[in-house]
């Protein structure tokens, strides 16, 4: 009995994961196109690593995470990641998702996303046990380039723009963006200066 209620929620968390591809993927035109969303092999075999990884099989589910890092062409997520219903990541490609990150539901990131922690010489001063990696709350929009570090906590509804660095805590509803590059005025070269021959008069 308790096997057939654990099928269901997964068949549930799978049926969730492909709808919403169609649901904000406009590329998409159909449910066969939403199964083929390239994340969706990672995010897959995450759900199956990530009860190996907290019952201790921690080598078997590093294996099935690598084998979805490889079939989504590069999308890392490490099967000690808690990741809610609904996830959507477009593109898929060098997106990292940490050990301890805890992703709600309805979370969508980009390509070259990393929630990840701030680096192995700040955590060998943490605590045992002390977290490492962000929490983001549900429908957290991460733009494509961006990195959200550190034990940090993004309030539900939060958006982070493209190529933001997020390293603190960012209020739920609230809007990060980075500094837009502009480009440098357009160098006007300066006129030479004309010798002008003086005309000779008809004799």
């Amino acid at each position: 009995m308790i096997g057939a209620r654990r099928f269901r929620r997964t068949w549930q968390r799978l049926r969730a994961d492909v709808r919403v591809v169609a649901e904000r993927d406009p590329a998409v035109r159909s449910l066969g196109e939403a199964v083929l969303a390239p994340y969706l092999p990672a995010l897959w075999l995450h759900r199956v690593a990530h009860p190996l990884h907290r019952r201790g099989h921690r080598v078997a589910a590093r294996v099935l995470t690598l084998l979805g890092r490889l079939l989504s062409g590069g999308c890392d997520i490490h099967p000690g990641a808690r990741i809610g219903t609904g996830l959507f990541i477009d593109h898929a490609t060098a997106v990292v998702i940490g050990e301890d990150a805890v992703l709600g539901d309805d979370v969508t990131l980009f390509h070259h996303v990393t929630i990840g922690a701030v680096g192995w010489w700040r955590d060998r001063s943490r605590q045992p046990g002390e977290r490492r990696h962000p929490t983001l709350g549900d429908g957290v929009v991460v733009g494509v380039g961006a990195s959200v570090l550190g034990p940090v906590h993004i309030g539900g509804g939060a958006f982070i723009g493209a190529h933001c660095l997020v390293t603190s805590d960012v209020p739920a509803g609230s809007r990060v963006t980075a500094p837009a590059t502009t480009a440098p005025p357009r160098a006007v070269p300066a006129q030479s200066a004309r010798t002008e021959t003086p005309r000779r008069e008809p004799a």
